[in-house]
């Protein structure tokens, strides 16, 4: 990790500008944070900067009570920035960040074919990003702050979904060594913003509305405001004792959104997501949790968009082809 800590350190010089690029989530931006404070020293302006909204209330408390330094994409121009990176994703996982050239790429999700940068850095066995950035830090002997430990804690804590999701070892250690500089109270304020007034009539919909398919449960919502509902919808329903796969839909600015969720035995919900939809749109994911966003030209059928059990059968149609 010393090596790897060099190297990067390395692409950059005193007068560079770097804009570190997210779609953010705890994950994202607790990674985008902790790669801020390895290299800030060594740079004249260091930007965290997210590609989309922030709507979801856990993305945003967070960001709010960790006082987390990020700016919308539409706010910046990329154009006066000599380098970029990219956290926990990769280019061919949004349109936005395949526009760019990358100085450095830190994922743990399984490496795209197409991926490319100076630095790679992907470890798909690992169930964070925010642990490999964790090693950088101890590497360089960094202590973090409250703030970056915590961040960095709590995004471990949400993309293992408290390590029901696959992870290993260095997962582990490395929510022990960040356990001692975090604030439990603080963390469970991140913890309780997960679900707001306004998310209730989803989840009414979602009880009218979900399909049963041996231990597979399938929901479409129609138009929502934001993904994170679905996201939220997939993993609720996956706490059920007879269900092994969840598949939550929706339409969101002109394209469908298709979260996938499973139980991590013997399964693979981004080679399911990348088959089912892979070809009309992007796709990928984990082991056991997965996003597939098609826009609605490719979809290839004609359905209103409040024709809620069409498209359901839709998304059944082609997970199950």
């Amino acid at each position: 990790m010393k090596h790897a800590l060099h190297r990067l350190q390395q692409l950059f010089s005193h007068e560079d500008r770097l804009l570190i690029l997210i779609d953010a989530d705890p994950d994202s931006i607790a990674s985008a944070l902790a790669l801020k404070r390895l290299v800030w020293h060594r740079l004249a302006t260091c930007v965290i900067s997210y590609i989309r909204p922030i709507t979801r209330p856990q993305n945003e408390r967070m960001v709010r009570l960790l006082g987390i330094p990020a700016v919308p994409l539409s706010e910046v121009d990329p154009g006066s920035f000599d380098h970029k990176a990219l956290v926990d994703s990769q280019p061919a996982h949004h349109e936005l960040f395949a526009k760019h050239i990358y100085d450095l790429i830190i994922d743990h999700h399984p490496r795209h074919p197409d991926t490319k940068a100076r630095f790679v850095d992907i470890r798909p066995e690992y169930g964070a990003t925010a642990t490999i950035m964790t090693e950088y830090l101890r590497a360089g002997r960094i202590k973090p702050s409250l703030k970056l430990a915590t961040a960095l804690y709590f995004g471990i804590k949400t993309d293992t979904a408290n390590f029901e999701r696959p992870a290993i070892e260095a997962d582990v250690r490395a929510f022990h060594y960040l356990f001692g500089f975090t604030r439990r109270a603080l963390v469970r304020r991140l913890e309780y913003a997960e679900l707001t007034i306004p998310m209730i009539k989803y989840f009414q919909q979602a009880f009218r509305r979900y399909h049963r398919r041996g231990n597979r449960i399938f929901v479409f919502l129609g138009t929502v405001p934001s993904p994170d509902i679905l996201v939220i919808l997939a993993d609720f329903f996956l706490r059920l004792e007879e269900v092994a796969w969840t598949i939550v839909g929706g339409l969101f600015q002109d394209k469908l959104i298709v979260i996938f969720r499973n139980d991590g035995l013997r399964k693979n919900a981004g080679r399911l997501a990348v088959r089912a939809f892979g070809k009309l749109g992007s796709a990928g994911g984990h082991i056991a949790s997965a996003r597939a966003e098609v826009p609605l030209n490719n979809c290839k059928i004609a359905l209103p968009k409040d024709d809620w059990q069409q498209w359901q059968n839709f998304i059944i149609a082609r997970v199950e082809s």
